[in-house]
């Protein structure tokens, strides 16, 4: 039997990822900048690595140094990626 501590589902946190992921991807697009551009402007040198965490693929995400970096390079209020 498998005990559940956590308040959330693996569902809700894979749909929180997701939520982050498309909208860096939608602003990320408005500012017409390419996914290389971007990563590199965070100091990612892995654009694979950049394109799995905005593409929310193989479990991979951007974590909160990378979304304050994303939100300064856009100029865009970090807590937009949540809503």
């Amino acid at each position: 039997m498998e005990i559940e501590f956590s308040n959330s589902t693996k569902e809700e946190i894979n749909n929180f990822y997701q939520t982050i992921s498309s909208k860096v991807k939608r602003y990320r697009l408005e500012k017409g900048l390419s996914q290389q551009e971007l990563a590199l402007e965070i100091g990612i040198k892995s654009i694979a690595f950049y394109s799995n965490c905005e593409n929310n693929k193989n479990d991979k995400h951007f974590n909160l140094e990378h979304l304050y970096k994303i939100s300064k390079a856009l100029k865009t209020p970090i807590e937009s990626f949540l809503y």
